[in-house]
């Protein structure tokens, strides 16, 4: 696009179906990297893919030319088909329905990125579950929401 100028930094966080830890520490890296990769083959720039046993955080460049819709739809369709192509988990896994999504400034994504690359201690060391951290981001940024529609918790 001739003469379109932006800078547009998203982090979105999806979840396991049902919640499951199905993301352990042994897979993990593999499936956050087949990620990243296929974000930068799809013309999106990955800055931070990371996250713990039952979420996924993602931050990255998007284009004016693609939807945060078909970014999603595309990252969270052929990371769960890559999934069961690998037989990584028992049975079918799937990614819930929906996505939270929030936007950041340039000045902002070392935080966001340090943020998203400590999932593991965040959640682990400092005990703070999915749910809160979900519900921490979505109140943060001025987000109503209807907590019929949000993901499948499991009780914390």
């Amino acid at each position: 696009m001739a003469n379109v100028y932006t800078q547009i930094n998203i982090h979105s966080v999806f979840a396991v179906k049902g919640r499951h830890n199905l993301l352990p520490a042994n897979i993990r890296p593999r499936v956050f990297e087949y990620i990243s990769g296929l974000m930068k083959k799809n013309d999106l720039f990955p800055l931070a893919v990371n996250g713990w046993q039952d979420h996924v955080h993602v931050f990255f460049e998007i284009k004016p030319d693609i939807s945060l819709s078909k970014a999603m739809k595309l990252i969270k369709a052929n990371s769960s088909k890559w999934i069961n192509d690998h037989s990584f988990v028992k049975g079918k896994f799937e990614w819930q329905r929906g996505y939270g999504s929030f936007s950041y400034s340039r000045s902002q994504r070392n935080g966001v990125i340090r943020y998203i690359m400590q999932q593991q201690e965040h959640h682990r060391a400092k005990g703070k579950s999915f749910k809160k951290e979900y519900l921490d981001l979505l109140e943060g940024f001025g987000i109503k929401y209807d907590s019929r529609f949000l993901f499948d918790f499991l009780d914390e």
